[in-house]
């Protein structure tokens, strides 16, 4: 499991013209599942980024989460964070779980931060979307799992 999780003052995701989520401070987070990604997985994942310390102190230090500031969250399936791009010039897709796998476990991720107390919202798998955001810092941490 591939996460880019983006510190945002704001950020909203659109399907052909609608806002389907919206979010003030907090997480954007894009997510990949891998075809060997389970439910343990997505548990590790939801654990480090609730309380991983990206958002400043009163002293300008990166000492508090997401939770420590009552943010919200949105997590965005992208497949696309598992693109092969080590041969020719068009990406390959096939280290990126398939969607009977990766639907059921973005959902469940989604749901593992908000029994946690993360006020989460999501996008919509499968879909074109639009992300807008307004990336706080700017900071954007790679995670692996």
């Amino acid at each position: 499991m591939r996460a880019v999780i983006q510190r945002v003052k704001e950020a909203q995701v659109t399907v052909e013209g609608d806002v389907v989520a919206k979010i003030g401070r907090g997480l954007l987070i894009l997510l990949g599942v891998a075809p060997d990604d389970t439910l343990a997985t997505a548990e590790q994942m939801a654990d480090k980024i609730v309380y991983l310390r990206i958002f400043e102190d009163e002293n300008e230090k990166m000492n508090l989460s997401v939770m420590d500031v009552d943010g919200e969250a949105i997590v965005v399936s992208q497949f696309t964070l598992y693109a092969d791009t080590s041969r020719g010039r068009r990406p390959s897709f096939i280290g990126a779980a398939k969607p009977d796998l990766a639907e059921p476990l973005v959902k469940a991720f989604a749901e593992m931060l908000t029994k946690r107390g993360l006020l989460t919202q999501t996008g919509v798998f499968g879909a074109h979307m639009a992300v807008a955001l307004e990336n706080d810092g700017p900071v954007t941490i790679v995670m692996e799992f």
